[in-house]
């Protein structure tokens, strides 16, 4: 291997290192300034670098918001769903992604909470590819619990005339509020009365 090809190696290894940096910093600041707040400038500033090493990743600012997305996305992923779908299907995985869905947020991963809850309420009147982004991943996540709550009615596990649908709607509505309540109250009891509600209502639908 040539001299050249490992410093063109070593090169990319920084940039991509570099980019990751820029991007999980990017995600933090969005759930506390807004994905719309961010900007090469701003960016810049606050993590400390200049805005040639940012142009030099990112060329615009809504491609820094979209890869921005994909970051938190990821962060969500691994975090959120993946430890949820090693569990069993059916009940127990509605039970878990609602779960580790509070626990992401009691854990401060993002200092502003749900990072998708955070940017859809921000941009939910403004269309556009970033918009489309966020509320695509938001189906994603809703479909993830009505596919989940259906397996549970096949197995057996709910009323065969619950809807699932609506269940779904429910339970994503207590999880917001949760997230909201402590956020602009800091009142972790938020999170209790969040699982005593999911609780119920998936025993009312037994």
């Amino acid at each position: 291997m040539s001299v050249q090809s490992t410093i063109e190696r070593r090169r990319r290894s920084d940039g991509e290192r570099s980019r990751r940096a820029i991007l999980d910093a990017a995600a933090r600041l969005a759930t506390i300034e807004g994905i719309d707040g961010l900007s090469v400038g701003g960016l810049a500033k606050s993590i400390g670098m200049s805005k040639s090493g940012l142009y030099a990743h990112f060329g615009s600012k809504e491609e820094l918001q979209l890869a921005t997305i994909d970051t938190a996305e990821d962060v969500f992923n691994a975090d959120v769903i993946e430890p949820a779908m090693q569990g069993d299907d059916g009940l127990p995985r509605v039970q878990a992604l609602c779960e580790r869905f509070l626990s992401h947020v009691e854990r401060g991963v993002f200092p502003g909470g749900c990072f998708f809850n955070s940017v859809a309420a921000e941009l939910d009147t403004q269309p556009g590819p970033v918009r489309d982004r966020i509320a695509a991943f938001l189906a994603e996540w809703m479909g993830l619990m009505a596919k989940s709550l259906a397996t549970a009615q096949r197995q057996g596990d709910l009323d065969a005339d619950a809807d699932v649908e609506q269940i779904a709607f429910e339970l994503n509505a207590m999880l917001a509020q949760a997230n909201a309540v402590f956020l602009l109250y800091g009142n972790r009891k938020a999170f209790d009365l969040a699982r005593g509600a999911i609780r119920d209502r998936l025993d009312r639908a037994a």
